[in-house]
């Protein structure tokens, strides 16, 4: 029996990207180099300071300075990330059928807390939640499973009662280790649809209010094997 849904949240809950380009593109700024483009930043939002470093600037956790970079880049994000995020279109109303369902569903992101639960509660999803899990919640982050087993215990379901919902192939990867079926929310910020396929989810959401229709297939099935 399938009692909670856990989400991911830049990218699967949130359209967080802009404010994320934004801040690496002012890294850029401060090197006196143009900003890139937004879709060429969008792409690696999921991927957090790592990917955005990566793209804006051709910087990885091995150079010298990529730590004090991060940092500014964190400090940036922070000044700016409620001025252009909001929930996806169409989340609100996933949320709103999950309960009238009787379903819970909580948070399982790689962002750190201490950027995130200032979102969360922007968003006013604090209170709503059924568990609110970080990148530095739990001593290991997605592909890991234990932030979602983290979460399957604050909520205090068993893992394989729960559905994870996430845009990037490590949220993919985490559910499966945690024993919890999984949906990819292809609307997010992976741009290729074949490599979506190839993370072999149990349902793949093509927009956000397709998440309600992967969660009764995945029901559905449930009961079948079940019976």
């Amino acid at each position: 029996m399938i009692t909670t849904v856990f989400f991911d949240f830049d990218g699967t809950l949130a359209d967080s990207a802009p404010d994320l380009a934004h801040a690496a593109n002012l890294q850029r700024q401060y090197r006196g180099m143009p900003p890139l483009p937004y879709d060429m930043l969008r792409c690696v939002a999921s991927q957090g300071a790592r990917g955005l470093l990566r793209v804006a600037l051709a910087l990885t956790p091995d150079d010298e300075d990529y730590e004090p970079t991060r940092l500014r880049f964190l400090e940036d994000y922070r000044a700016c990330m409620t001025q252009n995020t909001a929930l996806f279109p169409g989340i609100e109303q996933v949320f709103d059928k999950l309960e009238d369902a009787g379903l819970r569903w909580g948070i399982v992101t790689n962002k750190a807390e201490a950027l995130s639960f200032p979102m969360f509660d922007y968003l006013q999803l604090t209170d709503r939640s059924a568990a609110n899990v970080c990148g530095d919640t739990t001593a290991h982050p997605k592909p890991h499973p234990a932030p979602l087993l983290h979460a399957a215990k604050l909520a205090g379901v068993a893992p394989e009662t729960c559905i994870y919902v996430g845009d990037d192939e490590r949220d993919i990867i985490a559910g499966k280790a945690a024993g919890m079926p999984t949906v990819a929310a292809a609307y997010g910020y992976c741009v290729d649809a074949d490599e979506v396929k190839s993370w072999d989810a149990d349902q793949i959401a093509l927009l956000p209010e397709d998440v309600w229709d992967a969660v009764v297939k995945i029901k559905e099935q449930a009961g079948i094997r079940k019976s």
